[in-house]
């Protein structure tokens, strides 16, 4: 990487992620409740996914388990063509740390930290000498165009600062997958519109894979492809 994200040099139409038959249930007072049933999903590198659905229908199941943050009663999930379902939890945790990138909705920057720390931590837990995780970190920095926010902590940042601060260090370790929820929810629609052209323009050059759960059906409109989930299933969008 010099001026900003490695780029990949051909496209591949082998998945980053790949959902296979995934099921959820939970159990409440009430009985049994199926979240997702048997749902498939496919996506590619370089490509921005729109998961755009109604509360409570699944969106934070689908991206936990797509995450391995949590694993599905059945089915199963492929990350770069590997299957994760019978991985130990030291192994799924691998994967999160070298392979998968996350970004909230609110940016769970460490508060105690300059905006630079924020994106070398990752880099350094992963077992890179700081000074290529500080190189990496302000390459990002300045392709998100924070750079000169770098030493500033995240209280002395403003909301679309922060987020694309959060942006930067999701993909710190330059993952295949990038999973965010709600990333633009609690910014202002100019803000909100800045923070995903930054993140988009990242997804593109990186060629990450990108699902994005979002309520904005402006931005999901500017996606490459749109989902919801209906009764479980993951159902494409027009």
């Amino acid at each position: 990487m010099n001026a900003g994200p490695q780029l990949a040099t051909t496209r591949t139409r082998t998945p980053i992620l790949r959902l296979v038959g995934v099921e959820r249930h939970y159990t409440d007072a009430a009985g049994k409740l199926t979240v997702l049933d048997k749902a498939d999903l496919e996506v590619f590198p370089g490509e921005l996914v729109a998961l755009a659905a109604p509360s409570g229908a699944g969106k934070s199941t689908l991206l936990h388990i797509a995450g391995l943050l949590e694993r599905p009663d059945g089915g199963d999930v492929m990350i770069g063509g590997r299957s994760a379902g019978s991985l130990s939890d030291a192994e799924r945790t691998a994967i999160r740390r070298i392979q998968i990138g996350f970004v909230y909705q609110f940016h769970h920057l460490l508060g105690e930290f300059t905006a630079l720390e924020n994106v070398v931590i990752p880099q350094l837990i992963r077992g890179l000498s700081r000074k290529l995780a500080e190189q990496r970190a302000v390459q990002l920095l300045s392709y998100m165009r924070v750079k000169e926010r770098a030493t500033h902590r995240p209280s002395e940042l403003s909301g679309g600062e922060q987020q694309r601060v959060a942006i930067a260090r999701a993909v710190a370790n330059a993952p295949r997958l990038l999973l965010a929820d709600e990333p633009t929810g609690n910014l202002d629609p100019t803000t909100a519109g800045y923070v995903f052209d930054a993140l988009a323009k990242l997804v593109r050059a990186s060629k990450v894979a990108a699902l994005i759960a979002t309520h904005n059906h402006e931005l999901a409109g500017r996606m490459d492809r749109r989902i919801t989930l209906r009764q479980g299933k993951v159902v494409e969008m027009e």
